[in-house]
């Protein structure tokens, strides 16, 4: 991720404001951003805030041949990405470290802490397993993905369903879910990640890091948790040193906001299913506040038509008098002409006007051709006597002597034609154009 660098200023004020104890936002030192859970219209779908941190959770499913060394146990794969519609500095298609190191830690939290009950995918024994995929989506980046991420993935595979299975001898049959109700993943428990920042080699700590403060911080400390206070994994980043009883104080803090979290989930999957059952209307539309103008919502105003026609009598009589009409177009100059309300449509007239001066154009151009053909003509006959042999004789002598015109009358001629032909075209295309926009 190539972000844009804070400039000194910026820095200096963020650090002199955690010296301060004051935060960017309002938030005290240990005080977690708004989470807000709103569910898909499918099953597995979900969109989660953390503040204005967004992430998409998408969970689906599907049958395959489980691994050789683990026959009777279903599949999990979880993907993380992060697209530059969440942050400018994101590329699209480049494993960067970030996204390593979210991934491998998502895994971790979700596959190694055996939440889900992976024997329970299991269909057939060595031939067909379900294999459980979540895919995460960055939308919006304001920091803190790594908790977001957390929250969005447990909250979908606790509210996906996998389709009914049968298994008669060999025959597997998978049913529809107008067939048979879809089934939720064995989950046993609920691990939420809660990251702490700190600054100033440890001195100074915050819960749950903006985008600001995670690019002036020191180092990082992970800690998933579930509402059992089991630690299901920690990592720290950074290259800073803790102490045990920092540590501590971090675990204590995880588990009252972990406790905290998981209860907003149990409330949120509950309210769901209520109206699922209800029949009610759900999914992201329905979550959008009436408030916005997305929920294409407008006030009714009450309008009274009691006395409508005694205020357009009032309107019309306080009104001004229509200007004077004129019978006959006003011509300001030639080809012109004014239409209006009460006066008379001229064109008629100008394309009358038009056509008389397109037959006196065509006069013109026909006499003008009758010229050029009598010039032609006159041309012609000159070069025909001028073209015969002159023959002297004389009596005493008996040579004789031919005198051929010269070459220079031809060229003159020549060019005298194509300047007469090329007005004859130019008047031919005047006559043709004319005649098109009269029909």
């Amino acid at each position: 991720m190539k972000a844009t660098p804070l400039s000194n200023c910026e820095r200096r004020f963020i650090l002199r404001a955690v010296e301060e104890r004051k935060r960017l936002d309002g938030r005290q030192c240990y005080d977690y951003r708004n989470v807000r859970i709103s569910f898909g219209a499918d099953y597995g779908c979900c969109i989660v805030e953390l503040g204005k941190t967004r992430v998409l959770a998408q969970v689906s499913c599907e049958l395959v041949p489980p691994k050789p060394n683990r026959p009777t146990e279903g599949i999990l794969f979880f993907n993380l990405e992060l697209s530059p519609m969440a942050a400018p500095g994101f590329e699209p298609g480049r494993q960067t470290d970030l996204l390593v190191k979210l991934n491998r830690l998502i895994e971790r939290c979700l596959r190694n802490s055996k939440c889900i009950d992976t024997e329970s995918l299991c269909v057939v024994a060595g031939e067909k397993v379900w294999q459980i995929r979540l895919d995460l989506h960055l939308l919006n980046h304001d920091g803190n993905i790594i908790d977001a991420a957390s929250i969005a993935g447990i909250v979908a595979l606790c509210h996906f369903r996998r389709p009914d299975v049968s298994v008669q001898g060999e025959e597997v049959t998978v049913y529809t879910p107008e067939e048979r109700d879809p089934v939720p993943l064995s989950i046993h428990h609920m691990p939420i990640c809660v990251s702490f920042a700190f600054f100033q080699q440890g001195t100074y700590l915050l819960v749950d890091p903006s985008e600001r403060e995670e690019r002036v911080m020191d180092g990082v400390l992970v800690i998933a948790m579930n509402k059992h206070r089991e630690i299901c994994t920690m990592q720290s980043s950074g290259g800073i040193m803790l102490i045990k009883d920092q540590v501590l104080r971090c675990s204590k803090i995880t588990a009252v906001k972990v406790a905290e979290i998981t209860e907003l989930i149990q409330k949120a999957l509950e309210n769901d299913q209520k109206v699922r059952k209800e029949g009610g209307k759900f999914g992201f539309a329905e979550s959008i506040p009436n408030q916005k103008i997305t929920a294409f919502k407008m006030e009714s105003a009450a309008v009274d038509t009691n006395h409508v026609e005694e205020q357009a009598e009032e309107i019309i009589t306080k009104a001004d008098p229509p200007s004077e009409a004129f019978a006959k177009p006003i011509l300001h100059t030639p080809g012109t002409a004014q239409i209006g309300e009460g006066i008379e449509n001229c064109w008629g007239d100008l394309e009358e006007s038009d056509r008389e001066e397109a037959v006196e154009e065509e006069d013109e151009s026909e006499a003008t051709a009758l010229e050029c053909q009598k010039m032609e003509t006159e041309d012609t006959m000159k070069e025909t006597k001028k073209d015969e042999p002159i023959v002297l004789s004389d009596s005493e002598e008996e040579e004789v002597v031919i005198l051929e015109p010269q070459e220079l009358p031809k060229k003159t001629r020549a060019r005298t034609n194509s300047k007469q032909e090329n007005t004859s075209k130019k008047a031919f295309n005047k006559r043709r154009k004319k005649k098109r926009a009269a029909h």
